[in-house]
């Protein structure tokens, strides 16, 4: 495995999934029907990394190879995303990376055809049928199972922040929906999502898997949707909560704070300091407002009690593993967070640009298809 930190105790190994939807550029709406020879394409420039088909057949999917720095993973992700975009613009189409299309019908949606799929629609029915959503995983490769497990622990009080920074995702069927992160509502209908109890071990990972399988429920940990889990193909914690970002920098720093993260809840745990777990409960009402309120959220603090402000929350992890990042070579990738905070998401880049729009006279349709020529474009750029 290929190593973030020249102390073996303590590396870690990352790679990204991210989530594509294909346009068509002079309706900007979702491509129903793409060209198949955008993924044929795909697959053969692919080099190490992987491109498929996602649930939604005006999706593309993207996986990055194992990376051995935040450096080699930044051109990984530029990299997957050049493959994709530059076979969709040869076959006359568009690349938006965001986590829901500004107005696309989820009712004219078609579903890749798999068996997999075919019974997830069989039998969650239009909760899955709505799923017009992208979405970022982070894989981080470290230690052995039963420290991955009580890491996984550790870091849940962290993912609304995270997920704070990613959120791309404030319009649905053509309408401001209040939320920063929409996504989050419409993945909240599945079971088996949210966040996971707290787990001391792999022990109890396997007894949770094994008691959903027993009642078929499932049929293996990769039908566990949770927000952070071990990954059923590979030996890492994937963080599945995040929202896909825009621009590229805005994900690259994500997964440096992530390892960057792992890394200090390591050396915690070696030395028997992790911190109390917060209730899940309390975890699940910060996630509630970071979906809400994104780089505007006040989050309850289980130790202080009250409300925090995203910007002292984040400023108080930074300071915790700037040993860490300094460590994994990656501290100017963790302070791209302060501007994410300050400047605004992704999410609030579209806002914005509508409103703009509006302002300047445009309909409501028009200011939508606008801000899909916005995301595109933002989208392009991280590629240059």
């Amino acid at each position: 495995m290929i190593r973030l930190s020249n102390d073996d105790d303590l590396s870690v190994s990352l790679g990204v999934e991210e989530e594509f939807f294909l346009i068509d550029p002079e309706t900007r709406d979702l491509l129903v029907n793409p060209d198949p020879g955008i993924l044929e394409e795909c697959e053969k420039n692919r080099g190490p990394h992987k491109v498929v088909h996602e649930y939604l057949w005006s999706q593309v999917e993207t996986n990055t190879k194992v990376c051995g720095s935040v450096a080699e993973l930044r051109d990984a992700v530029r990299e997957t995303r050049r493959i994709v975009i530059n076979a969709a613009e040869r076959h006359g189409a568009a690349v938006l990376a965001a986590s829901t299309h500004p107005f696309a019908p989820w009712e004219l949606q078609k579903a890749t055809p798999k068996k997999r799929y075919e019974n997830f629609t069989a039998r969650f029915q239009d909760v899955i049928r709505r799923l017009t959503i992208s979405g970022m995983h982070i894989h981080a490769g470290f230690g052995d199972a039963d420290t991955r497990i009580r890491i996984m622990t550790a870091a849940r009080r962290y993912l609304p922040m995270f997920h704070a920074l990613s959120t791309s995702s404030p319009f649905s069927d053509g309408r401001e929906t209040g939320f920063k992160s929409w996504r989050l509502a419409i993945v909240g209908g599945l079971p088996r999502t949210g966040i996971p109890k707290p787990m001391r071990s792999w022990s109890d990972y396997d007894q949770t898997v094994a008691e959903y399988k027993h009642m078929n429920f499932i049929g293996d940990g990769s039908e566990l949707w949770w927000d952070i889990r071990p990954s059923y193909a590979y030996p890492t914690i994937e963080m599945r909560i995040c929202d896909v970002c825009t621009r590229l920098d805005d994900a690259i720093c994500i997964a440096a704070l992530y390892a960057s993260l792992i890394r200090m809840l390591m050396r915690q745990d070696r030395s028997n300091a992790l911190p109390p777990e917060p209730l899940t409960e309390i975890i699940a009402e910060n996630r509630w407002i970071a979906q809400r309120y994104g780089v505007f959220a006040f989050f309850g603090d289980s130790l202080q009690g009250g409300l925090a402000d995203i910007d002292d929350f984040l400023a108080e992890l930074l300071k915790s593993i700037q040993p860490d990042a300094s460590a994994l070579g990656c501290e100017s990738e963790v302070r791209q967070a302060i501007n994410i905070v300050r400047e605004g998401s992704g999410a609030d880049r579209q806002l914005d640009y509508f409103r703009l729009r509006r302002l300047e006279g445009d309909d409501v349709a028009e200011a939508l298809r606008r801000v899909v020529d916005f995301i595109v474009s933002e989208t392009r750029e991280s590629i240059d």
